[in-house]
């Protein structure tokens, strides 16, 4: 059985790099191979893994949807194929991105069967870190709907959790069974505000931790670096982040 760990924010939270420093701490406590899903259509966990990817799950597809009447191949086996050439390589972990959501037309059969090859794949890794979007339009379509521990990542802000609540009764309303669901708020400068310690009371929203904003991250960006490299030494972001994941992940 795996472990599936869920990400998920609105754009400018940091959720990918969050993600990211998730499949570090698995690797850096031996908890392997791990597979690295970067479900947001604006797919960057490639950078934050220090990746490159090729081909994406959308591509193959809108192959098997654009190859009516070629007899060569069944649409089973392409996907297959298709997938596996999506899946890129690393040491401790592997990635896979989804790619853009669906175009115009019915993606019916495509998906169905996209779906059954994603699970038994997914099936060959013990650990799974999945990046989704806001709108998780991927995780409600292809992926099982089952997660094991589901993060939201917001900013300090007021509008920033009002975004992240949003999120957080998403899950419910697609019917994603989850085990376990917290808030990370992140980048943040110096406490919380009342009124965001307020909001977070009165929707019962289990705050796993904050984590402050961090020059090291905004410089890695800036820089082209993947973020995921960042050592706790040099980054305090870095360091609240594991703590995090040290004491939520294996409770």
């Amino acid at each position: 059985m795996s472990m599936i760990i869920g990400m998920a924010g609105k754009g400018g939270t940091g959720k990918t790099t969050l993600a990211g420093l998730a499949v570090r701490y698995l690797a850096k406590i031996g908890k392997v191979p791990i597979l690295a899903v970067d479900a947001d259509s604006n797919a960057n966990f490639a950078d934050v893994l220090g990746m490159t990817y090729s081909h994406t799950l959308s591509e193959a597809r809108e192959e098997m949807k654009s190859s009516v009447g070629n007899v060569s191949i069944t649409k089973d086996t392409l996907i297959e194929l298709r997938t596996q050439e999506a899946i890129v390589e690393g040491d401790a972990f592997d990635l896979v991105v989804m790619g853009q959501p669906e175009g115009s037309g019915c993606y019916c059969a495509a998906n169905s069967i996209l779906a059954a090859v994603l699970e038994k794949t997914l099936a060959n890794y013990p650990y799974q870190v999945i990046d989704n979007e806001a709108g998780m339009e991927h995780i409600s379509r292809l992926t099982a709907r089952y997660m094991d521990i589901f993060f939201v990542v917001s900013d300090a802000s007021r509008r920033g959790l009002t975004a992240a609540l949003r999120i957080w009764k998403l899950v419910d309303e697609l019917k994603i069974r989850i085990k376990r669901k917290y808030l990370i708020v992140n980048r943040t400068r110096g406490e919380l505000t009342g009124e965001v310690k307020d909001i977070i009371a009165k929707e019962s929203m289990d705050l796993a931790g904050v984590i402050p904003d961090d020059e090291a991250i905004y410089e890695a960006d800036q820089n082209g670096e993947p973020t995921s490299f960042l050592g706790t030494d040099s980054s305090p972001a870095v360091r609240a982040a594991m703590a995090i994941f040290e004491k939520t992940l294996f409770e």
